[in-house]
């Protein structure tokens, strides 16, 4: 699914590409997608506005609108886009050119109408769409994003040695807690830990200051290359995740379990559970 660093692409490109442009229409006719919305309500909130601004925290992003009665008139409403599992953001200019961010498993699939399940589109004749063929997405006015804990590109040091050490969960699964850090999905989880050579199933409680220090820095690392790269699955042991995988690193086999409810793996020697670190019960 999309994790941060594909959110973060789709939102640069609707920073780029989908801003100042005058809404003439959006179908919003998708009931399950615009929920607890009505189909017409964003149509009737957005048409005659302008997105004005992107913004990101975690998977979640938001966009301003302009008002409607001239560049005095006070701003309009929020607009927050979750891409659910599988959703992609598709731009499409004055010219017909057309730019994706998403998503990366359906970038290469055709387009197909059911699976457009919110288009905004602009006065130039270009259009928004949530492209979604898993219908998992949600797109609605005014998000809450109060419920996040801090952006996982943006958490300071400080910030993620106290969310990261409280307590006795698996770090893994505190990793991937969108209230205590925002935009960590599961393949980011695993990359992040291997890179810092720590075991998913090391109590947060029990992690030595070592450990914190370099999850801090693999986190910073991954996400920039992830970003860079195009997406989660480009991390460096992503391909060993399969059963008879071996450690890019150090060639001892690859372990799979299931930690935080989510499928892992994780390098049977480097990343091994020290004793002072107990299995989470």
């Amino acid at each position: 699914m999309p994790e941060l660093p594909e959110v973060e692409i789709a939102r640069r490109l609707i920073a780029d590409q989908a801003l100042h442009r005058r809404i003439v229409d959006v179908d919003d006719s998708d009931s399950y997608v615009v929920r607890p919305h009505s189909p017409g309500e964003l149509r009737n909130a957005l048409t005659g506005r302008d997105l004005i601004a992107a913004h990101r925290r975690g998977k979640t992003i938001w966009l301003e609108t302009s008002g409607t009665g001239g560049p005095a008139a006070p701003g309009g409403p929020e607009l927050g886009v979750h891409l659910g599992m599988s959703g992609r953001i598709v731009v499409a200019g004055p010219d017909g050119s057309v730019t994706e961010g998403g998503d990366p498993r359906y970038g290469n699939r055709p387009d197909r109408a059911q699976w457009r399940r919110f288009t905004i589109t602009f006065a130039d004749g270009g259009s928004l769409v949530l492209l979604d063929p898993r219908r998992l997405g949600r797109v609605r006015l005014s998000p809450d994003i109060a419920a996040l804990g801090p952006d996982a590109g943006h958490v300071t040091p400080a910030e993620f040695r106290a969310l990261v050490t409280k307590g006795t969960i698996a770090v893994k699964a505190r990793l991937l807690d969108q209230s205590k850090i925002a935009g960590i999905g599961n393949l980011l989880a695993d990359e992040i830990l291997w890179q810092a050579k720590v075991s998913p199933l090391a109590r947060t409680g029990s992690l030595s200051a070592a450990q914190v220090n370099r999850l801090y820095r693999a986190l910073r690392s991954v996400l920039e290359s992830a970003t860079a790269q195009g997406g989660a699955h480009t991390g460096r042991m992503i391909a060993a995740r399969h059963p008879g995988g071996t450690c890019p690193r150090d060639g001892a086999p690859m372990v799979h379990g299931t930690v935080g409810g989510r499928s892992t793996w994780w390098c049977s020697r480097e990343q091994a559970l020290r004793e002072s670190q107990p299995n989470p019960v």
